[in-house]
This record gives C-alpha cells, structure tokens and sequence, in this order.
C-alpha cells in the first residue's frame, strides 16, 4: 500500500451571462455560469488539480490544455474523472477531499448535498469523506466584487 499523499487544487472563474453554471457537477439554476474553455467548474477543476498534485502528475494545463478544441466544453465531471483514472493508474486512490468555494454567489447549502454525491460518485469514495463549504469574501479582494468564483480544493490519496 502506498503512503496517503495530499494535493492542493485551485481555479478561478469569472462570471459569463447565458452560460449554465455548474459547480461541482450540479447545474445550479438562475445564476450566471462561469467563462472557460471547459465549462467553467471551479469545484471540479480545483479538485481535479489536487488531484493531479497529490501523485505529482503535473497541472490540469498539462493534460487538458484550453488551446485543444478535443477539450472545448469538456464537463467538470467527466475531466475529474479522467483525472481520477490517470490518478489510480499511477497506484493511487483518492481518499478523502475538502473543497471551499469563494464567492459572493450562489449560495452553496442548498446545492452542497447533491455536490457530495456527484463528487463522490466520480471519486469513488463515500459521502462522509468529501466536504463542500462555501464562503463569501464580504465585498473584500478577488471575487468580493461578485465577478467571479474560486475554488480550493485538498485532497489525500491512499
């Protein structure tokens, strides 16, 4: 068995009219989405590149560059997924994942139960072991103007 290893994942979006917004694999209904070459999901991306840093892989950049149009729109989910394979292929598990989104918007509680299952679904871990919060920056620094959303993510293998 391997030693767990931890990665840090971060991404940042700004905000793009008539886009869906998607956070964490969950279409969040009545908010703008978020720009990008994929679809925008900060959760996803943040926790992909944990990911990636926990088994010393390289960044998201590396593997899904924004200038490949084979990437143009790529889901949240499905680039976490593969992610997640190239993960385990490198004789790692994810094994647990904290995730925090900074943002003035949307409010996460009333999406955070459906981001858990649908993170853990991809991880392959239990809903106990993958925490989502969410946080508003109080009009301060980035994102505090309501532009845009960050996401940061840790993230343990075993």
């Amino acid at each position: 068995m391997n030693a767990p290893l931890v990665g840090l994942g971060f991404d940042v979006h700004a905000f793009s009219p008539g886009r869906p917004l998607m956070l964490g694999g969950v279409l969040v209904e009545g908010q703008d989405g978020l720009a990008g070459h994929s679809d925008g999901d900060v959760a996803c991306h943040a926790l992909a590149d944990a990911l990636l840093g926990a088994a010393a892989l390289g960044d998201l950049g590396e593997h899904f560059s924004d200038s490949d149009p084979a990437f143009a729109g790529i889901g949240g989910l499905d680039l976490l997924a593969r992610v997640a394979a190239m993960v385990r292929a490198a004789g790692h598990v994810p094994a647990s994942a904290d995730l925090t989104l900074v943002a003035d918007r949307p409010a996460i509680a009333p999406i955070r139960e459906a981001m858990r299952r649908a993170l853990c679904g991809v991880l392959g871990v239990r809903t106990e072991r993958v925490s989502v919060k969410g946080t508003r920056p109080e009009g301060l620094g980035l994102t505090g103007d309501g532009v845009g959303c960050i996401a940061i993510a840790v993230l343990t293998t075993s």
